[in-house]
């Protein structure tokens, strides 16, 4: 069992930038993949980044490439999102997921975050 706990979000003008966090516990972070997704109002759970467990690998939607930069602190037990260059359509629930493998299908991870709002006005 994972139990993970996102933070981080918050209100901020385009442009800016917000670092969302996910702190887990239970099992390290070394047998899983992370990944962070998003949700904004009427739309579907959209896939943002991944990074395996050592952090070698690092995977990026195409909306957030080059704004967005996934890092991983095993000491911790913690995944970061540093998120610059925000827009407004950048608005929507984050949440935090961990899975056996690499996959943007949502239904594929198995463990989940309560989520962390991020608005961004324009």
């Amino acid at each position: 069992q994972v139990h993970l706990v996102e933070s981080g979000g918050g209100l901020v003008q385009a442009g800016g930038s917000l670092r969302l966090s996910c702190a887990a516990s239970g099992r390290t972070f070394a047998s899983y993949v992370m990944s962070w997704f998003r949700q904004a109002p009427g739309k579907e759970r959209e896939f943002v980044s991944a990074i395996s467990g050592n952090g070698r690998s690092r995977y990026y939607g195409d909306s957030v490439t080059g704004r967005f930069t996934i890092t991983i602190d095993n000491a911790k037990n913690t995944v970061y999102l540093q998120m610059d260059s925000l827009k407004a359509e950048d608005t929507a629930v984050y949440y935090c997921a961990a899975g056996d493998y690499y996959t943007t299908r949502s239904s594929h991870y198995t463990y989940w975050g309560q989520g962390t709002q991020v608005t961004v006005s324009s």
